[in-house]
C-alpha cells in the first residue's frame, strides 16, 4: 500500500489530517491537484485497538492513494502501541501523532494538545511510539503539535527536542496555544526558532489559506515544507498553485528569499467571472465522483456540506445551499448541480 519515500520538501506541500473532511475521496481529489503527501482524518488508537469499525472506516485507501500518512491519537502508551501494530498489519508505513487537536471531545481524554499538559506521560507515548514504529525499515514517524496548551506556555521547543531525541522523523508545528483554537495570529516566528533548533525536518501549519500564503511562510522562516488545511477544503487547487508559485520565486532568484516579492496565483493567472465558475464546477464533478465511487453510502450528506465551501464566493451561492439541503439521492444532487452553473 505504501512506498518508503516520503518527500518533505519546499515543492512538495501536504494535505493536512482535516476531521470529517480528508477523507480518501477527498484525499484523491487533491491529489489529483497535486497535493505530494496527504494524511488521513485522525485515528483513534484506542479504536483500532478494539477493532472499531467506524475508526477502521478511515483508513479506507487504494493504491493512488500515497504516500500516505495516518495520524493517530491517544494517551496511553499501551493502546497507542496496539494502535501502530493495527496498521503495521495492515501495510501502512507512515505515522503522524496529533497533539495538536484541542477539541473537547478529544482533551478530556488527556489526548491531542492536552499532552502538553502531562509532560511525562507524553514522552513516555512519545518514544513508545517511535521505538514501535522503527522497528520496521522504512516506517517513519512525525508528531502534530502547538506552541503549549495555556497562552503564553512555550512547551514547543522542549517537546521538539526530546522528540527528537527519541527518533521522530518530523515535526509539524502550528504556532498557536491550544487555548487559542485558531483564533489570534499564529506566532510565524516560533516556525523559524524551531527551524534552527532541530535537525530534523519542519513543517509549518496554521492559516495557510492561499499557495501564498504557504509560499510565503517557507521563505521567512526556512521550515522544509507547509502542510494545508482550511485552505485546501476551500480549494483542492492550491497543491498545483503552491508548486507553481514556488518555483515562480525560485526562479526570479531574488537576493534574500525572505524578502521575495511573492503574487497572488490570482494575478498571475487572471480568470472571468464564467471561467472561475466553470474551474469549481470542474472540481465539485470530481470530488463527486470519488464520493459516488468510494463512501456511496455517505456521499449525498456529504457533498451537501462539501459544495458550499467551493461555491462560496460565486453569485447566488444561498440559492444552491438552499437547494442542496432538499437532496436525497445522487440523481438530486447532479440536478442542483447542474441546475445552478447552466
Amino acid at each position: 500500500m505504501q512506498n518508503d519515500f516520503l518527500p518533505i520538501r519546499p515543492e512538495t506541500p501536504w494535505l493536512a489530517p482535516l476531521a470529517g473532511w480528508s477523507d480518501l475521496p477527498f484525499r484523491l481529489l487533491c491529489r489529483e491537484q497535486g497535493a505530494s503527501v496527504a494524511c488521513t482524518e485522525m485515528v483513534s488508537a484506542k479504536g483500532l485497538a478494539y477493532g472499531g469499525k467506524n475508526t477502521q472506516d478511515l483508513l479506507q485507501s487504494t493504491e493512488k492513494d500515497t504516500p500516505l500518512v495516518v495520524q493517530i491519537f491517544g494517551a496511553e502508551p499501551e493502546f497507542m502501541q496496539k494502535g501502530v501494530q493495527f496498521l503495521k498489519e495492515r501495510g501502512f508505513c507512515f505515522y503522524d501523532v496529533n497533539v495538536g487537536c484541542s477539541v473537547n471531545k478529544v482533551v478530556k481524554t488527556g489526548s491531542g494538545a492536552a499532552m502538553f499538559k502531562d509532560l511525562p506521560n507524553f514522552y513516555a507515548v512519545a518514544k513508545t511510539v517511535i521505538d514501535e514504529v522503527h522497528k520496521d525499515a522504512g516506517h517513519k514517524i512525525g508528531f502534530k503539535i502547538r506552541l503549549g496548551y495555556y497562552l503564553g506556555e512555550n512547551v514547543y521547543e522542549e517537546a521538539a527536542l526530546r522528540l527528537q531525541e527519541f527518533g521522530a522523523d518530523w515535526i509539524t508545528l502550528h504556532p498557536r496555544y491550544a487555548k487559542q483554537s485558531f483564533s489570534g495570529v499564529p506566532n510565524y516566528e516560533a516556525l523559524a526558532r524551531l527551524k534552527e533548533l532541530l535537525e530534523i525536518p519542519v513543517i509549518a501549519s496554521g492559516d495557510l489559506f492561499t499557495a501564498r500564503d504557504g509560499v510565503r511562510v517557507l521563505l521567512k522562516t526556512g521550515v522544509n515544507a507547509v502542510m494545508y488545511a482550511r485552505g485546501a477544503m476551500s480549494n483542492p487547487r492550491i497543491f498545483a498553485e503552491h508548486k507553481y508559485l514556488w518555483n515562480y520565486v525560485q526562479k526570479k532568484g531574488a537576493v534574500n528569499p525572505a524578502e521575495a516579492e511573492i503574487p497572488d496565483y490570482e494575478e498571475l493567472f487572471p480568470k472571468s467571472p464564467e471561467q472561475i465558475k466553470e474551474d469549481i464546477y470542474t472540481l465539485i464533478m470530481a470530488h463527486l465522483s470519488y464520493a459516488k465511487t468510494y463512501c456511496p453510502a455517505r456521499a449525498v450528506l456529504q457533498m451537501r456540506t462539501i459544495v458550499p465551501r467551493y461555491v462560496r464566493h460565486l453569485e447566488n451561492a444561498k440559492l444552491i445551499r438552499q437547494a442542496l439541503i432538499q437532496c436525497r439521492t445522487f440523481e438530486d444532487l447532479d440536478t442542483v448541480i447542474k441546475d445552478f452553473f447552466g
